[in-house]
């Protein structure tokens, strides 16, 4: 399948807010932060980034209405998205990388519940895993910080 036809689409717990990526990640990665623990209560989430250009809203205009946007104070650059309705945390823009991240687990499902066109989306690695809350026993590689750009710890 050619990197241009290749669509996820996803979105909060309601469906009030939607959003569509398209073409290969440039990272698909568990990560273990613990941001991303606080964040979304969960021992780790699997985190999906794409250029900025690869990444759109689609829910009903204005955007804005069923969005509301927050910064961490020790991110600024890294915008979260959630939605005004349920409150569920969508996305987030890095401004210094110009880049999108999106959550697994809010992808389209099939009809058996799995995340739709699996293979062109799923994990190639655990980041930041010296901040784990469990041990994961898989083949996948387990690093410090960013896959590549780290220690590799396993």
């Amino acid at each position: 399948m050619p990197d241009a036809d290749i669509i996820h689409k996803g979105g909060c717990f309601c469906n009030a807010v939607r959003y569509q990526v398209m073409g290969l990640p440039l990272l698909s990665a568990y990560c273990h932060c613990t941001l991303c623990q606080r964040l979304n209560a969960a021992a780790f989430i699997l985190t999906i980034h794409f250029p900025a250009s690869r990444f759109s809203w689609t829910h009903p205009e204005p955007y804005n209405d069923a969005l509301e946007s927050y910064a961490v104070s020790t991110k600024p650059w890294k915008i979260r998205w959630r939605c005004k309705q349920c409150g569920c945390t969508v996305s987030s823009y890095n401004s210094k990388l110009d880049k999108w991240s999106v959550w697994g687990a809010q992808l389209e499902r099939d009809v058996e519940g799995r995340i739709k066109d699996w293979d062109t989306i799923k994990p190639t690695a655990h980041v930041f895993y010296e901040t784990r809350m469990v041990d994961v026993q898989d083949d996948l590689g387990k690093w410090a910080g960013y896959e590549g750009k780290s220690e590799k710890l396993g």
